[in-house]
């Protein structure tokens, strides 16, 4: 004869349910009651039960409490409807937050999952999150200072000059506005193997050689790594100390302690947060990361600059109020396979958005390129059509660019419209332009419009080049290379005036240019210019008889 006898821990859920508001999260929820027992079963019968504890576990937060026996046997019973908060003993935190359902793209939060974002229309991007409303309080967002603010009329309010810090890098501090503003806090985004940390670690060498203290804190590179590129660019001194880690627990607690006067975060999206349940480089943790590094640049007057990754569309990847934290915002642009870079701002509190600074990778690191209207006419070809000069304007830089264009006969119902450069439905609405009011028969011709050198540009000016460089190549027209044009053109095929054209003007002269078309409306500001003949024309008509 044999017995068969076990002990085992189980677990009954009561029926018993309060709506409260929960004291750790703020949030309406239920108390849900549950009994833990020690059986003893025979046979797999149970037999007999000791060790019974009660617990109340909220639906809100998880958070568990364990209640009174008397009251738990009684609610057990079925006598007692109520639980008084003097009853529960708090023994676990539980999920200390709500759990939520978070788009990775664009940061939309839902109760439940769903398999199209309705804000960003992704699809399959929610993935279930849980923030602690500590870890919120802790990054500034939510906390609140214990002092009462004080509120003061605006004519009381001191207006004092921003602090800069210049890099010696005259491109960089012209995006910047005149260079590093003090507590700044700065985004620089790029793709993969643009040159951004090259950028900021050469900007790192220009502040050491000054005696700047610097920190730089990578999580995507090892110290040797960053010693290799080091020497790539130059001699470094000890101002600037280098620190490897993806905390920001560990990588704040530093700042705070070494303060020094600016701090590269190479990049946010490895970054994380203990106190955040989701991954690195999640919607939750970019945001609540950078919602803590802006709070060190404000309090401690520490300019930092964060690196950001992009998107396959060229965003900076995160939720969209990552750059609206932020007060400056730059984008690092070019091909990867090309020499030469493009740094634009984007946000600037501190400065103009419309400034660009031209770089050209080299061996040695990152080089200025201090005239680049030489760089994007060089290599322009000589006796051939389809091939135009124009003038655009960046901030307060005048840039002249080749507008190249192809227009050939297409044997397909659909002809083929590429622009590479600049806009294609701006080409699109050109090109109808000349087909209705200069009388050039596009309809059945492939367009391949084309800016030379890798930028792009938008500004309304180089309608003019457009147009003129679709028509020569369509009648083969060779355009003198001593030409240049610019002008904004509407849809009644006028040509419109636009602004700074003297500084255009000017600029074309400095480069040996001896003719000028231009809207006719801005003779009366360029007539005085000497050297280089100006023509001004009212509409495409003049323009195309112009070139000719």
């Amino acid at each position: 004869m044999f017995f068969m006898m076990a002990i085992t821990d189980g677990r009954k859920d009561l029926k018993f349910s309060q709506m409260v508001i929960c004291d750790v999260c703020g949030k309406y929820g239920r108390y849900q009651e549950f009994m833990t027992y020690t059986v003893l079963s025979l046979f797999f019968i149970p037999c007999f039960k000791w060790n019974r504890h009660y617990y109340v576990q909220t639906s809100c937060c998880n958070t568990i409490y364990e209640l009174d026996p008397e009251v738990g046997k009684a609610i057990a019973r079925g006598e007692q409807g109520e639980i008084q908060p003097g009853q529960l003993t708090k023994i676990g935190s539980g999920n200390g937050g709500q759990t939520y359902k978070r788009c990775q793209s664009c940061g939309y939060e839902s109760s439940k999952w769903m398999g199209q974002c309705p804000a960003c229309k992704e699809w399959n991007t929610f993935v279930e999150e849980t923030v602690d409303k500590k870890s919120i309080s802790s990054s500034g967002k939510v906390k609140k200072e214990s002092k009462a603010s004080q509120v003061l009329p605006l004519s009381a309010v001191k207006s004092e000059k921003e602090e800069r810090i210049v890099t010696g890098i005259a491109e960089f501090d012209r995006v910047l506005g005149g260079g590093i503003v003090r507590g700044s806090l700065v985004l620089v985004g790029g793709d993969p193997g643009i040159g951004k940390s090259t950028l900021l670690l050469q900007v790192c060498r220009e502040l050491s050689q000054k005696k700047v203290p610097l920190l730089y804190v990578s999580g995507e590179e090892s110290l040797h790594q960053i010693k290799m590129r080091a020497d790539r660019l130059g001699d470094f001194t000890d101002s600037l100390e280098l620190l490897c880690e993806t905390s920001l627990d560990i990588a704040k607690d530093v700042i705070q302690r070494k303060e020094p006067e600016v701090v590269v975060i190479d990049s946010i999206q490895t970054m994380y947060n203990e106190e955040i349940s989701s991954a690195p480089g999640s919607v939750s943790q970019v945001r609540e990361t950078t919602g803590v590094l802006m709070q060190l640049a404000k309090t401690l007057g520490i300019s930092i600059f964060i690196v950001g990754h992009v998107t396959k569309d060229g965003a900076v990847a995160g939720p969209r109020t990552l750059e609206h934290m932020v007060d400056t915002v730059l984008y690092f642009e070019g091909d990867r396979y090309e020499s030469y870079r493009i740094l634009r701002g984007v946000k600037n509190r501190f400065g103009s958005t419309n400034e660009i600074g031209v770089f050209e990778m080299k061996a040695e690191g990152l080089v200025e390129v201090e005239n680049p209207s030489e760089y994007m006419l060089s290599g322009k070809p000589e006796g051939a059509s389809g091939s135009i000069v124009t003038c655009s304007i960046e901030g307060s830089r005048p840039i002249l660019l080749e507008i190249q264009a192809l227009v050939c006969h297409s044997f397909f119902n659909n002809p083929r419209r590429t622009a590479n450069g600049t806009d294609y439905n701006k080409v699109n609405l050109l090109m109808a332009v000349l087909e209705k009011r200069a009388n050039l028969s596009l309809s059945d011709c492939d367009a391949y419009v084309n800016i030379a050198g890798g930028i792009r540009m938008n500004e309304p000016a180089i309608d003019l080049g457009i147009v003129l460089a679709i028509a020569s190549s369509k009648k083969d027209i060779i355009v003198r290379e001593d030409t240049i044009c610019f002008g904004e053109v509407g849809l009644s095929g006028e040509v419109r005036g636009v602004t700074m054209s003297e500084q255009r003007v000017a600029e074309a002269k400095k480069l040996g240019f001896k003719k000028c078309i231009v809207p006719k409306v801005c003779l009366a500001g360029v007539s005085h210019i000497s050297g280089i003949e100006i023509v001004g024309v009212a509409n495409i008509k003049e323009a195309i008889e112009a070139v000719r």
